[in-house]
């Protein structure tokens, strides 16, 4: 987000002076960091010099059955394929290497439920019910490159169900537990999986929400029927619909399996998982990710990125059916051999201080989340963070979305107590680790990503793919392979070639950025969210955070509206905070009137004269995705009388 406003326009409209600082890490911070800026910059200058050697020596920090023969086999790109020829598994060094070293007694996963229950796993544990469960899949006739759907909510046998599938070489398609049966049956067929493993159900803001009946009809309109066996997690002990010869029960199908379960050798380019997009730019992608790559960036960048200590607890508050979920809540924490804490519901129940209360019951070290919940919890005030026990946060992390300034300074006062060094993280479910992303001994400048991680080549380029000029505005673009990065998009080679021809020799992001002076980068949203007004091209992100920076708005989206004379103009839909008392007539109509009129007046300081409002449209909340994704297509959609394919990814909540 660019921040262009002059400081007494800023102050005069509630927003902090300190969003123009620049942050600087406590002495502490970079005496005790495992990369000192001395490190950074030998290890940008190595990835610099030769990023293949770069990436090998992170690979060799990792345990291989057998060595690769090549780095990166680029002989067909873009269809690149990192360490040919390596042999391995990630789950043994997610889990079995552990179990040799003094981390076999140390909690793996913490996992508490909504109403307050919770479970606890060391990796010994862990690495015993992970092979049960292995054990029973290949009873079930599960093999080698075989599909299994996940329905699942966040519950411990979520993460055994990953990892045991990794396991055995199979590849798992972990489906949202938010999404519709319609959405579930359209990912069954499309991966032709023969085993699903759901839940009963999930507690979320209060409320129990039944699984298992969404899945029955999703397999009672699959005209393929594919699926043999479909096992069910007893979460709640509800009575549900058993189908004989196909349905069983989770506790049943792994009670008499052996504690230990071979774990099976899989070429670094054997496929992993399967995930499909969240869908905020329509139909999702199924996208593929494999073994050697994946395990290999993820360990690197997630160990980097938090500075991971063995006395941490990691709390990443996605769901683990996103990307975010696969590397920050399973994969990544545990290969780094830390302890990640999951969580089963909302954060506001039964208060908006519930994730506060976690922090301080579990001691939370990192805490990485979302802009939007951020958000959400910034309307209530501090009044619930300082009941709580912080102190044992170091570092905070956000993800999934651009932050504005005024939000990451909240955040970083409130939360982090001016202390934390605040991680704010630029990554895709098609990169599979993180890519753009401070360090904790990183300058901060609030609402930007920083640089380009070691071994990651970013830009920000023209339509032709030339850099642009500082401060300009283009597409972001990956100038050079990386490991994590995915290898395929199911069933369809055209769309995964699309990534790279869009702009030819580079890897076409979707969004656009600029750099400033000091190449820290700024997000200003998605390609297709850019609004041409008048010829000048405006990111929706970037007006957001004007309007986002008044004192009395909690959250706005905005959209492009056609316009006969200027192409398009900008529509604001705009949640108010808690403080909107901006008129003494107590009238909606005045009020609203009076809050449009400052915005615009707002926007105009800040971005100058094409950033001119159409209309601001008040409401209670925005449609999201679960992940915290604002979907300004479905606002777009609706403003035009426009069919929505799939609004199945929306938090209603």
């Amino acid at each position: 987000m660019q921040n262009t406003g002059n400081l007494n326009t800023l102050q005069a409209n509630g927003r902090d002076d300190e969003i123009e600082r620049v942050f600087r890490p406590l002495p502490r911070m970079v005496l005790e960091a495992n990369m000192n800026p001395q490190d950074l910059a030998s290890a940008r200058k190595l990835a610099e010099e030769d990023f293949r050697a770069y990436w090998e020596q992170a690979a060799l920090d990792l345990e291989w059955f057998e060595k690769w023969e090549q780095v990166l086999d680029d002989s067909q790109a873009p269809r690149y394929r990192w360490f040919a020829g390596g042999k391995c598994n990630i789950v043994h060094n997610a889990l079995d290497r552990h179990i040799r070293t003094v981390n076999r007694n140390k909690l793996a996963l913490v996992w508490e439920g909504e109403p307050g229950d919770s479970r606890k796993y060391t990796y010994f544990e862990l690495y015993r019910a992970v092979n049960r469960l292995a054990n029973a899949l290949r009873n079930l006739g599960i093999r080698k490159g075989e599909r299994i759907v996940l329905y699942m909510p966040p519950l411990p046998e979520t993460v055994i169900a990953m990892l045991a599938a990794a396991k055995i070489g199979a590849v798992h398609v972990v489906v949202f537990a938010g999404f519709s049966g319609k959405a579930l049956r359209e990912r069954i067929q499309a991966t032709n999986a023969r085993c699903i493993i759901t839940a009963d159900g999930f507690y979320r803001n209060g409320k129990f929400t039944s699984l298992k009946p969404l899945v029955d009809a999703a397999l009672a309109a699959d005209e393929e029927d594919n699926v043999d066996v479909c096992v069910v997690v007893r979460r709640a002990g509800i009575d549900v619909n058993m189908t004989a010869a196909r349905d069983i029960w989770y506790d049943d199908l792994v009670r008499r399996e052996a504690n230990e379960a071979e774990t099976e050798i899989m070429d670094s380019n054997d496929p992993l998982f399967i995930l499909h997009t969240s869908g905020t730019s329509g139909k999702p992608r199924g996208i593929i990710h494999s073994h050697g790559g994946y395990m290999t960036g993820v360990a690197d960048t997630i160990k980097s990125v938090f500075d991971i200590k063995p006395t941490d607890f990691f709390w990443c508050t996605a769901d683990a059916g996103w990307i975010t979920g696969h590397s920050a809540v399973v994969y990544g924490p545990l290969i780094a051999g830390t302890t990640t804490l999951m969580y089963e519901g909302h954060p506001l129940y039964p208060q908006a201080d519930r994730m506060w209360n976690m922090v301080d019951k579990y001691g939370v070290s990192i805490l990485y989340t979302t802009p939007t919940t951020i958000r959400m919890l910034m309307r209530y005030g501090n009044r619930f963070p300082a009941q709580h026990d912080l102190s044992s946060l170091r570092l905070l992390g956000t993800v999934g979305e651009a932050i504005s300034p005024e939000t990451w300074v909240w955040f970083h006062k409130t939360i982090g107590r001016n202390e934390c060094q605040l991680i704010d993280t630029w990554w895709q479910t098609e990169t599979g680790q993180f890519m753009i992303s401070p360090l904790p001994v990183s300058p901060l400048k609030p609402g930007s990503v920083n640089k380009p991680l070691p071994g990651v080549s970013a830009d920000v380029v023209d339509r032709k793919g030339k850099p642009k000029p500082t401060n300009e505005v283009g597409f972001l673009a990956i100038t050079k392979p990386w490991p994590a990065m995915f290898t395929g998009v199911l069933g369809d080679e055209a769309t995964y070639d699309e990534y790279f021809n869009t702009i030819p020799g580079v890897y076409f992001a979707g969004d656009v950025a600029r750099k400033d002076e000091d190449g820290h980068f700024w997000m200003l949203g998605r390609a297709d969210e850019v609004l041409n007004i008048a010829g000048h091209r405006l990111g929706a992100v970037e007006l957001e955070a004007v309007l986002c920076s008044h004192k009395t708005v909690a959250e706005a989206a905005v959209i492009g509206v056609p316009d006969k004379i200027k192409g398009e103009t900008a529509k604001a839909f705009v949640v108010p905070g808690p403080n909107d008392q901006i008129c003494e007539d107590p009238t909606t109509d005045a009020r609203d009137a009076a809050l449009t009129d400052e915005l615009r007046q707002l926007l105009r300081q800040e971005l100058g004269p094409v950033a001119e409002l159409r209309s601001v449209v008040f409401c209670e909340s925005l449609p999201k995705t679960r992940s915290g994704k604002i979907l300004r297509r479905v606002l777009k959609a609706q403003e035009l009388g426009q069919d929505i394919e799939d609004i199945t990814v929306i938090d209603e909540e």
